[in-house]
């Protein structure tokens, strides 16, 4: 199946699953349990991971899946794969509870450690962002546009726009962002953080706290595509799949003509 076949369906497959997300948020009533790492989960998750889990198996049926509600799959399996999806059926649970609409639904198909390919729909406020690594980064919010960085500004006219979690501050942050003499914080919740930055809506985003691969693969490859530098704090490229923990490096997504240390 060719690339852009495969996109067209993987937008359907998003939004079917973003729909049944709303479903639940509109009705006001969803059960929520805690993991073991103490995270909520809710019926909206899994009902999302299934639709996403299902459609991907019939779109791609020779493609592994490793969703954030399936991760125990063994690192002995893992690193066999080559190309492989991943998803998370519900990034931030945290702001679908509080009902504040900053959540999305990721899919990314990662290729040698790397995002080529990528969903991010935030249902609530009906925005789609895709990507490929042939035709770049675009967004539609009722209309179809590509998105990408304009590299001829230098640097920002007034302050830098520095995305911050809104569910997540940390003092690490707080630390950071004191290089900047003059900046403003845009909180942002979900993988919409790297989509701001992908946008042009904000210059930086620095993620000093802990996430999962899972959590930033299909918005780092928004970003990416879209001209946007997705780097570890030492400045190498941040990749997935490379060792058995799950668990991110700390990195920083930025315009490539911002400087930051």
């Amino acid at each position: 199946m060719l690339m852009s076949n495969i996109l067209n369906e993987l937008i359907t497959i998003t939004r079917q699953a973003g729909d049944k997300i709303m479903e639940f948020y509109r009705r006001g009533e969803t059960q929520t349990w805690t993991k073991k790492d103490d995270s909520p989960i809710t019926e909206a998750d899994l009902a999302a991971h299934h639709i996403i889990v299902d459609g991907l198996a019939q779109l791609t049926p020779d493609i592994p899946v490793l969703s954030e509600e399936s991760a125990n799959i063994t690192w002995d399996e893992r690193k066999q794969w080559q190309r492989y999806w991943l998803v998370d059926p519900l990034d931030g649970t945290k702001e679908f509870i509080k009902r504040n609409g900053e959540f999305t639904v990721n899919i990314a198909l990662v290729d040698n450690g790397t995002p080529i390919m990528a969903t991010v729909y935030a249902p609530a406020l009906d925005q789609m962002f895709w990507a490929d690594k042939e035709n770049g980064s675009f967004f539609s919010e009722g209309q179809q546009a590509p998105i990408k960085l304009d590299l001829t500004v230098t640097q920002p006219e007034t302050k830098l726009r520095v995305v911050g979690s809104r569910s997540h501050p940390s003092a690490e942050m707080a630390t950071f962002v004191e290089q900047f003499e003059l900046h403003e914080i845009v909180p942002t919740g979900s993988s919409l953080k790297f989509c701001l930055v992908a946008q042009g809506r904000a210059d930086i985003y620095p993620r000093l706290g802990p996430t999962m691969e899972w959590d930033t693969g299909a918005g780092h490859c928004i970003a990416l595509l879209a001209g946007a530098v997705v780097t570890k704090l030492d400045g190498s490229e941040l990749l997935y799949n490379q060792r058995e923990s799950l668990l991110n490096e700390f990195f920083v997504v930025s315009h490539p003509l911002i400087e930051w240390n």
